[in-house]
């Protein structure tokens, strides 16, 4: 039985787009930030989170070099990996189930996402309104670890591993069997694996929001929690 406010959105039922060497299904495109210009199949966002994307890159593939400022541009390997180039941390790459966070800030920045492999990838892109403008541009990179949650934005000052703000990024990375309880206010994406809300099954490519409750996974399952501080 599916949850009493429980809300589904299905990547798959959504209009493929995409732009260079890339094709995407764009789930949140927040009013905040896209105004009148907001897809009518997509989601409002939460908080100053105002972007998801789920995209494949083509075998090499690119997103071709692109600038941003006062924007955060979080990107989540699911598949794959890609080779980062531009104004922050140029050279770099990401590995499956890594992620890094640009801060464009005032200063703003240049990137280039490539895919350096022969066969398709997939990676999220989300972005987040920062609560502050003018701050100098950034870069962080995580590892999430399999049976673990690892906080990529927001929180606390304290929380020196992410950029604070009030809006928060986690990844779950839950091996069959582990849970994790949500309340609330969220956005929970599967972005990759199986899993049950309440007794709703999930899989990947399914946004969901609206009812409490706990997820389980029944597979290995990287699932995004965008959230904000109570």
């Amino acid at each position: 039985m599916t949850p009493q406010n429980l809300e589904i959105l299905h990547r798959n039922g959504l209009t493929e787009g995409g732009f260079a060497g890339l094709r995407e299904h764009r789930l949140v495109t927040g009013k905040k930030l896209w105004g009148d210009r907001a897809s009518p199949e997509a989601w409002d966002g939460i908080g100053n989170f105002v972007y998801l994307a789920d995209a494949q890159f083509d075998p090499k593939g690119e997103t071709t070099m692109h600038p941003h400022r006062e924007i955060d541009v979080i990107s989540v390997m699911v598949e794959g990996r890609v080779a980062h180039e531009g104004s922050l941390e140029h050279g770099g790459s990401l590995d499956t189930n890594d992620a890094q966070v640009q801060r464009a800030g005032g200063e703003g920045f240049k990137h280039n996402e490539v895919n350096p492999d022969d066969t398709k990838n997939r990676m999220l892109q989300l972005w987040v309104m920062p609560e502050v403008s003018g701050e100098p541009a950034g870069y962080k990179k995580f590892s999430p670890a399999w049976g673990e949650t690892t906080r990529i934005y927001g929180g606390t000052s304290e929380e020196a591993l992410s950029f604070a703000a009030a809006t928060t990024i986690d990844i779950a990375m839950l091996t069959a069997g582990q849970q994790v309880d949500l309340t609330a206010p969220y956005l929970a994406y599967v972005a990759k694996g199986e899993g049950q809300f309440e007794g709703a099954d999930l899989t990947g490519g399914d946004l969901f929001r609206g009812a409490d409750g706990t997820f389980k996974a029944t597979r290995d399952v990287q699932l995004i929690l965008i959230g904000t501080l109570a």
